[in-house]
């Protein structure tokens, strides 16, 4: 069956293509000069369509692979100038339709392939369409120089053959001496630039425009009329009598006396006007945003690409400006108005940017979604840079008014600048995205500048972000314990577990470094487990030792991200089951601000783990906007009080406010059957105040700072010495 399936699939792909190759001959047989009966062609064309197929769905597209598609056109006798047009509407209306769907290619991919595809044939076309030319050029010349060679001997029979092609030829004839005066013209040439007055009126040399380059054609024209070169080629704009443009594909030979002498000039012209206008619009498409109009990614890099060439060239003493614009909250637009609401929006913030270009070294360009770059090539100075973000968001400010309803729009702002310094282009532009994201940070509709510290420190948080499941498998993780200290005696009644990362690089980092990281990509999942497995453990040890007094309890930490996932209890439930762990040697530390206004469904996992016997203390109180009547009905049995309540506390006398509300916390934590243990302790005077106060635990440097559980146990033995 899957053999018959194959088949059936391989047909109906052989079918299609045949249909696509029928329909293509029939809309380009008319206009092609060849002697094949239309049957005949179609089976020609059959190789070109496949070419174009399987271009077209290739694992590694590369467009110029349907070069030769227009090679084979051209070989066919497909010359007509009306056959190029025909050609690539067929390939755009019918490739697709025909040869895209069915083969794991997204429809608005094959759709952009096809339009490279109709590019790469135009080129082929046009290359092998120039070399026939060329080829004619190079036969007409030759039969232009042979009789004008053989004039001397057999003048009228030489004369009548030259007048012949002179004045049949298809491309553009005329003759002129080493001084540039134009002598003769044939028909095609006096049509393609006018009139043969209007030609005669000027000299070779004076054919100017401001499309040519600068002097390249004088000086080749000097060395033909020295006899150093017998010809050149050269592609040049020429202005038509009614003010138009001719470009030209131009082929001047020097044509010599019997005696080898430089005597005339022959100059051959092919229109190629209109390939060229329609190799500018395929260019303009491919460098161009579909949506806005706006330059893309694509011709945003190329220019970028050469400000940074041109600044590193010796001597060269330019700076580069790039403002990276990346709309505040376009999101919330698609997601609430849907998509072609936003898209008018980034249509209306294009028009506006175009607004603030003022010079010609300035570019905008939308380089994806709602993200825009700014490009100042040499910039005087920071401050221009900097007035160019400023009229960017000055034009942001105001609402945008879609169907009569106005939306904000603002944007954040990461500006780059300076001398190149050997940077290339990705990281220029990284450079400015790193730096954007700090000014969202910072509350966006604003721009920050680079700051070589600060885009050092953000790539290293990358990096630790892409580490970190690595590092949880390689085992570069350990945990460390603070111990946690009776104030009535001062026994240690337990300790906090807290995790590090050993990494290969920059050595031991605490979890400030990495923990957030963890939480922003939901690795702290897998992470907490194993900090909870191993905490667990080197309790059940303690445990398992003999002790004077009760084994220490050990607090875990837990992330306001574990709390959300769906296997938490499951997970602390198993963990108590496989190390044979007590409930109650066990406490979970939440943040107040995980708590504080959470719902009854998200206190429903902590509630379970409480009926469990686990200990669940309210970490960091006081930090937060709490409402302490809400301590009456959360799951929670210690409150942690936040170090800033103690800071008054270091020596004599205390700050009497700092006393009365650390008083107050304790009266009411007891009230309400709480113990309360008191962070950040780091002298014998805080111990003091807080043992008085009535505070039952602390933990800080004055006990001890957190270390290996060995540490843990020497203190224990202390104590009970």
């Amino acid at each position: 069956m899957a053999a018959d399936r194959l088949t059936s699939g391989q047909e109906a792909g052989a079918d299609s293509l045949a249909r696509f190759a029928a329909i293509w001959g029939r809309a380009i047989y008319p206009v092609t000069a060849t002697s094949m009966t239309r049957a005949e062609f179609e089976q020609h064309l059959l190789p070109l369509a496949r070419t174009l197929r399987d271009t077209l769905h290739a694992e590694r597209f590369d467009p110029r692979d349907a070069v030769p598609v227009g090679e084979g056109l051209v070989a066919a006798h497909c010359t007509d100038p009306e056959a190029l047009p025909s050609i690539l509407g067929i390939i755009d209306a019918y490739l697709v339709l025909y040869c895209g769907p069915g083969l794991g290619l997204p429809a608005e991919e094959c759709r952009v392939r096809c339009s490279r595809l109709q590019h790469a044939v135009a080129v082929g076309f046009s290359h092998a369409l120039r070399e026939r030319t060329l080829h004619e050029q190079e036969s007409i010349s030759r039969a232009a120089l042979n009789a004008k060679t053989e004039a001397e001997s057999a003048l009228a029979a030489s004369e009548a053959r030259f007048r012949a092609v002179f004045e049949t030829a298809a491309v553009g004839i005329g003759i002129a001496d080493l001084e540039g005066n134009v002598l003769e013209v044939n028909e095609a040439l006096t049509r393609m630039l006018g009139s043969e007055a209007y030609i005669r009126h000027r000299k070779a040399g004076d054919w100017t425009h401001p499309d040519n380059g600068p002097g390249t054609d004088d000086t080749l024209n000097r060395e033909l009329a020295r006899g150093e070169r017998d010809h050149y080629h050269i592609e040049k704009a020429y202005p038509r009598s009614d003010g138009s443009v001719l470009w030209a594909n131009v082929q001047v030979s020097l044509l010599r006396d019997a005696a080898g002498r430089p005597k005339y000039q022959l100059a051959l012209l092919e229109d190629i006007t209109e390939r060229r206008r329609l190799v500018e619009r395929l260019r303009h498409q491919a460098t161009h945003d579909a949506l806005t109009g706006l330059p893309n990614r694509a011709l945003f890099f190329e220019r970028l690409d050469r400000a940074l060439s041109t600044a590193e060239e010796p001597g060269a003493d330019r700076r580069i400006g790039v403002c990276y614009l990346d709309l505040d909250g376009f999101k919330a637009v698609n997601d609430s108005l849907g998509h072609a609401v936003g898209d008018r929006l980034l249509v209306a913030v294009a028009d506006r940017l175009r607004d603030c270009v003022t010079s010609p070294d300035q570019l905008v360009a939308r380089i994806g979604g709602d993200e825009f770059v700014a490009l100042y090539a040499d910039p005087p100075d920071l401050a221009a840079v900097t007035d160019l973000a400023g009229r960017i968001l000055e034009a942001l400010s105001t609402p945008v008014l879609l169907d009569d309803r106005p939306l904000p729009v603002h944007g954040s702002i990461g500006i780059v600048h300076g001398q190149v310094g050997g940077r290339g282009a990705a990281d220029v532009l990284r450079s400015a995205d790193i730096t954007m994201y700090r000014a969202k940070e910072r509350g966006g509709n604003r721009y920050e500048v680079a700051d070589p510290d600060a885009d050092a420190r953000a790539i290293t948080r990358h990096g630790l972000t892409n580490q970190l499941p690595s590092a949880l498998r390689h085992g570069e993780f350990f945990v460390e314990y603070q111990p946690l200290i009776g104030l009535e005696d001062g026994a240690v009644l337990g300790a906090e577990a807290l995790v590090r990362w050993s990494h290969p690089v920059h050595g031991v980092l605490g979890p400030d470094q990495f923990i957030p990281l963890a939480e922003s990509t939901g690795q702290i999942v897998p992470l907490g487990r194993w900090v909870l497995e191993q905490a667990a453990q080197q309790a059940r040890d303690w445990h398992d030792r003999k002790f004077t007094g009760p084994a220490p309890r050990i607090n875990v930490n837990l992330s306001p991200v574990q709390l959300t996932h769906p296997d938490l209890v499951a997970e602390v439930a198993a963990v108590l089951d496989e190390t044979g762990l007590q409930p109650s040697a066990l406490c979970l530390e939440v943040t107040e601000s995980a708590l504080i206004g959470a719902d009854e469904d998200a206190l429903k996992p902590l509630r379970r783990i409480a009926d469990l016997g686990v200990a669940i203390a309210l970490d960091d109180f006081g930090t937060g906007y709490s409402n302490l009547s809400s301590l009456r009905w959360l799951p929670v049995s210690v409150l942690k009080l936040d170090r800033s309540f103690t800071r008054g506390m270091r020596q004599h006398p205390a700050d009497p406010v700092e006393m009365k509300i650390v008083e107050g916390i304790v009266s009411l934590a007891h009230t309400l059957n709480l113990t309360v243990t008191v962070e950040g302790v780091e002298t014998r005077t805080q111990a003091e105040h807080l043992r008085a106060l009535g505070c039952d635990t602390a933990q800080g440097w004055y006990y001890g700072k957190a270390g290996p559980a060995e540490q843990l146990h020497r203190l224990t033995l202390a104590d009970a010495g």
